[in-house]
Order: C-alpha cells, then sequence, then structure tokens
C-alpha cells in the first residue's frame, strides 16, 4: 500500500470513527430524515448533498448500480470491479465515498467530476431522485431480491450498522417495513419506480437469487451489457473473487468494523426464520396489489421464493 492509500485509510478510518462517537449520543428519530417524502440516514446523507447531485453529470461509460437496501449492492460494486480490472487491467473509479453516490459531502461531487473513467457508482435512491443525466448516458445495472429476504436481511443489517436506527424486534421492523416507513422508504415503490422504465433501453435487471444459483452467466450478462469481452478464465477469476465467501472473509480489509453487518448470510430464503404466517400473507397482499403482473414483478419469480 503506498503512502498516499495509508493516508486515505486513516482518514477514512478517523471519519468512521467520529461518525460512530455522534451516532451513539442520537436517538432513533434523529438519525433519520425525510427528503421529497423518503427517509435517509442523517449521519450519511443531507439536504445539501441531494442539491449538489442534481447537477451531478454522468458520462457514457460510468457503471451505476441501482439497489434497493440488501439486494446485493456492495457484491455487485464488488463484482463490476473486478470485471473492469480483468477487462481493462487496470482498477477502476470506485465511489468509496461510503459506497453510494448520495453519501457524504456535497464537495464529493467535485472530486468524484475529476475522476478518469470509467467510474463505478451506486444508488439506493428511486428513479426520480436520480440524476436525470445518467438515465440519458449512461447504462444502468439494477439487482432485485424478493422482499422477504430484503426484509430480514435489512432488519439485521440496520440493528447492527450503528449508524442507522435500531430496532428492539422484528415484529417492530416489519410494521415500518410494510408501510414504507423506513430509511430509502418502501420496497414496492423503489421497484415500481423502475418498472415505468425498464424498457428504456439503458437498463439491465438481474436478481439476486439468478447471480447465486448461475453466478458465472449472470457475470457475463453483466459483461455483455457493458460491451466487456471476457474469457472464460477472466470469467472464472471474478467468480473466485466475488464469491460471498471470500468477501465475509476480506470485509474487515474492504469495510473495516462494519464488514460484518455488510456481509452477514447472502442467503436465499432466510425470511423463513423471522416471518410470521401472518406477516407472510401480509406481504403477498401488498406484492399482489403493486407488482403483480409487472415485468419486475415477473422477474422477481415470487411464487418460487416467497412462499413457505
Amino acid at each position: 500500500m503506498s503512502g498516499s492509500e495509508e493516508q486515505e485509510k486513516a482518514h477514512k478510518e478517523e471519519r468512521i470513527k467520529k461518525m460512530l462517537e455522534k451516532a451513539s449520543k442520537m436517538t432513533p428519530e434523529e438519525m433519520q430524515f425525510s427528503y421529497k417524502g423518503i427517509l435517509y440516514p442523517t449521519l450519511l446523507c443531507s439536504d445539501t448533498v441531494f442539491q449538489a447531485l442534481e447537477s451531478f453529470e454522468g458520462r457514457e461509460d460510468d457503471v451505476l448500480i441501482v439497489t434497493y437496501p440488501k439486494c446485493g449492492t456492495n457484491w455487485t460494486i464488488q463484482i463490476l470491479y473486478e470485471i473492469l480490472l480483468a477487462v481493462h487491467n487496470k482498477e477502476p473509479t470506485v465511489d468509496s465515498g461510503m459506497l453510494e453516490f448520495h453519501f457524504g459531502k456535497a464537495d464529493k461531487y467535485e472530486h468524484l467530476k475529476k475522476q478518469p473513467s470509467p467510474r463505478v457508482l451506486a444508488s439506493h435512491m428511486t428513479y426520480d431522485n436520480i440524476p436525470k443525466s445518467f438515465f440519458e448516458k449512461t447504462k444502468i445495472l439494477v439487482i432485485l431480491r424478493n422482499p422477504k429476504d430484503t426484509a430480514v436481511s435489512y432488519y439485521h443489517f440496520t440493528n447492527s450498522y450503528p449508524m442507522l436506527p435500531t430496532y428492539s424486534s422484528w415484529d417492530l421492523f416489519f410494521q415500518d417495513f410494510i408501510s414504507g416507513n423506513i430509511i430509502y422508504g418502501s420496497y414496492f415503490d423503489h421497484v415500481l419506480s423502475l418498472e415505468k422504465h425498464i424498457d428504456d433501453g439503458n437498463i439491465l435487471v438481474l436478481t439476486f437469487e439468478d447471480m447465486k444459483t448461475d453466478f458465472p452467466a449472470e457475470i457475463r450478462k453483466i459483461a455483455d451489457f457493458y460491451g466487456l469481452s471476457m474469457t472464460d478464465e477472466q470469467v472464472q477469476h471474478v467468480q473466485n473473487k466475488t464469491t460471498f465467501k471470500s468477501m465475509k472473509e476480506n470485509s474487515g480489509n474492504t469495510h473495516g468494523n462494519i464488514g460484518g453487518a455488510v456481509f452477514r448470510k447472502g442467503e436465499i430464503g432466510d425470511w423463513k426464520s423471522l416471518f410470521t404466517e401472518e406477516q407472510s400473507k401480509e406481504v403477498d397482499a401488498k406484492f399482489e396489489e403493486i407488482l403483480a403482473g409487472t415485468k419486475l414483478g415477473e422477474k422477481i419469480d415470487y411464487r418460487k421464493y416467497c412462499t413457505f
């Protein structure tokens, strides 16, 4: 590690330490704020960041990942990083300013404007809140995950990630999840906002479940979408570097003391460990009301992954 990299790592660790100290003194209510009707984490986002984001310009060769929380964001960021590294033989620019490009301070966009391409960016924001230039210029990778596994993973994450409000029980979290009164808003509204633009031609939709089931095939889909030619050896290398096991083992290096919160299980079907039958039926009804019959709803394969 070079001197500048060590210095950047030290600065990052110091910033996180200060944020954790601040978080320890905040109430759950103080840890979240509303912007355009959606809740966001106070310690990671701000009005000024969102306002500055509106004029942030996308590039044709940017790589933008859009997900709802706990649908495979960090996994996909690493996959894209390894694909670009393997193909171009140089490290791409990864927005590590808290990973999502709406995290951090407003001056981060001036820094990102100066970074070389390709830039790997990610966001949990809905379609309507992402700068329009990205949808005009940039190819966007969307990762979906079934809502029940998403909810359980999100519950464990918010209770182990110090900069988010905690919940005293799964039942209380579920109430907020199903109502959309939760940081980053409703899962269902998030997916629906993307559904309206799914035929725009610059969006590739993959699912967490397909990535777990046939990982090499999904790696190739990503590479093909971005016009990147990969050998079988390169695909195998990316797969080896980005298995859940390898990323979890390396999470202390990549994510510091929050690595355990970011990479917990990465399994399909873990929702059955917490959901009651009544809660399961409540999500069934919500899915039927909002996403049944949509292209993205069909992509999720709800019947296969969300029934007892």
